[in-house]
Parts: structure tokens; C-alpha cells; sequence
């Protein structure tokens, strides 16, 4: 796939936000036809919401792909990152990594906003979503860690190579690939000299760099590419091709986009039913920002 259009663009939302269209509040119940009859119109509505939203905004199908993977890492998707602080709580929302990055709550909300009208209380805010914390991977993370936390979700490393490859699209902030590009050394000269003009040594750490420079915005395998190539933006992404267990996997994306099409899917279909710790109390949010 060269370009990032609209339509595949929102296909992706749409998988995003219906991978795992058995959420909390159904959990005994995994199945994703599990709204065929109760909301039958729910995939149109989503992916004409996606598509809306891309159209406005290229970016945000990167922004709604990180927001599903930051919901069900954490503990399991419940759309607990959607819910607003209030003066007892800080939520997942302003929470460590998620504080001033993540993004597309106003998607979500118009989605819901249309779901609701169509079938009231009956698709959860898990569900729209999928489309904080000590619990996610960092950008700084070693491949043994990636592996080992990816692993605890019962994900394997393939599945965690698989899912990275979510960082064909989308941005990072200075701050979080400065030490990359000035202080490694398994990196193109030229790619880190290439991101140093916009992330100087100090200062600017807000400032934007696409993940992947080849394709920012089309939802390919040129991430893989890169790696091989050393210029994984990264640290997390350069350790999957750093003469370790994931650099023959990392190779096979690299040449075969449909091996990589076909692992991401699988890899998303099992993050997608990631529950909630047992016990856990759910509910179908009338909106998605707060308990019912």
C-alpha cells in the first residue's frame, strides 16, 4: 500500500475500533459478530465517523491505533483511557505517557454520539475504542523488556513485532528519540543527522518527527525496511533489529508486506480481547468521558 488514502486509512480505524467487539461488559462472550443483531448498523457508522475524522486529519489514524493499544495494555480494554480526571481521580488520560500526547478522545466521542442514537446503551466505550502508565513499553525499552512485557499479555514476540509495525504511521516527540540520535551508534549517520536538525541537543522536545520517513502517513511494511536499514526512530525500534531473536521476523516484514498484513491482524484480533482483571465492575458508558 504506497499512500495512505482515506479509504484504507478508515478500514483501519474501523478495525481498530471493532477488533475486540466483545469488551468488557461482554467478556463471557467474545465474538466479532457480537452486535450483528443488537446493532447491526455499528460498523457503517464507525468507519463514515473514520472516515470524517481522516479526512479532516491524516494523523488521526495513527492517534486512534495508539489509543487502543494504551486501553488494553494497561489492564485489559475497558475504554478506561477515555474517562476524564475528576477531583478524586487522575485517570489514565493525564497519566504518565498519555499526558499531552495522546489524542482522539473527540473522535470517540462523535462515534459514540452517533452509536448511542442508533442503539442506546448497548455498545460499551471498550468497543468504539478498540477499535498508561508503569505498564507500557517505553521508547527506551531493550528488546528483552519488550518481549517480556508483551508476554505478560500473553502476546507473543511475534505478535510484538508485528504490532510495532503500528509505527509506520504516525509521530514522535524529540524528547523521546534525542538520546538516539545523538548518543547510539546502530544508526544510519545520515537518518540521525537528518533528525537532528529539528531535535537540537536541548530544548524543543515537543517538536515532531514522523516514525517512519519513508511512508509517514501509508500504513505499509517500510518500517521494517528502516530497521534493517538503521533508521528506526526509536530506541524500542531499533532493538528488534540489533542482532537479536526478532532480526530474521524483522527481515521476512521487510520483504513481504503481506506476511506482515496478515501477522498485524492476527496480532490486533488478540490484543482486542485483552480483558479486564476478573472481578472488574463494567458497564456500558452512555458517554464515553464518565461513569454512568
Amino acid at each position: 500500500m504506497a499512500a495512505f488514502t482515506t479509504r484504507p486509512a478508515a478500514f483501519l480505524g474501523l478495525a481498530v475500533v471493532l477488533c475486540a467487539l466483545a469488551g468488557p461488559a461482554t467478556a463471557q462472550r467474545l465474538s466479532p459478530n457480537f452486535y450483528s443483531r443488537s446493532c447491526p448498523n455499528l460498523a457503517s457508522i464507525v468507519r463514515s465517523g473514520m472516515t470524517s475524522a481522516l479526512q479532516t486529519e491524516r494523523r488521526m489514524g495513527a492517534s486512534i491505533l495508539r489509543l487502543f493499544f494504551h486501553d488494553c495494555f494497561v489492564n485489559g480494554c475497558d475504554g478506561s483511557i477515555l474517562l476524564d480526571d475528576t477531583s478524586t481521580l487522575t485517570g489514565e488520560k493525564n497519566a504518565g505517557p498519555n499526558a499531552n500526547s495522546a489524542r482522539g478522545f473527540d473522535v470517540i466521542d462523535a462515534i459514540k454520539t452517533r452509536v448511542e442514537a442508533a442503539c442506546r446503551a448497548t455498545v460499551s466505550c471498550a468497543d468504539i475504542l478498540s477499535a498508561a502508565n508503569a505498564n507500557l513499553p517505553g521508547p527506551g525499552s531493550s528488546l528483552a523488556t519488550l518481549i517480556a512485557m508483551f508476554g505478560n499479555k500473553n502476546l507473543s514476540p511475534r505478535d510484538m513485532t508485528a504490532l510495532s509495525g503500528a509505527h509506520t504511521i504516525g509521530r514522535s516527540q524529540c524528547q523521546f528519540f534525542r538520546s538516539r540520535i545523538y548518543n547510539e551508534r546502530n544508526i544510519n549517520a545520515t537518518f540521525a543527522a537528518l533528525r537532528q536538525r529539528t531535535c537540537p541537543r536541548s530544548g524543543g522536545g515537543s517538536s515532531l518527527a514522523p516514525l517512519d520517513a519513508q511512508t509517514a502517513d501509508g500504513f505499509d511494511n517500510a518500517y521494517y525496511r528502516n530497521l534493517v536499514g538503521q533508521r528506526g526512530l526509536l530506541h524500542s525500534d531499533q532493538e528488534l533489529f540489533n542482532g537479536g531473536s526478532q532480526d530474521s521476523l524483522v527481515r521476512q516484514y521487510s520483504s513481504s508486506p503481506g506476511q506482515f498484513s496478515a501477522d498485524f491482524v492476527t496480532a490486533m484480533l488478540k490484543m482486542g480481547g485483552l480483558l479486564p482483571s476478573p472481578g472488574t465492575r463494567t458497564e456500558v458508558r452512555l458517554n464515553c468521558r464518565r461513569p454512568n
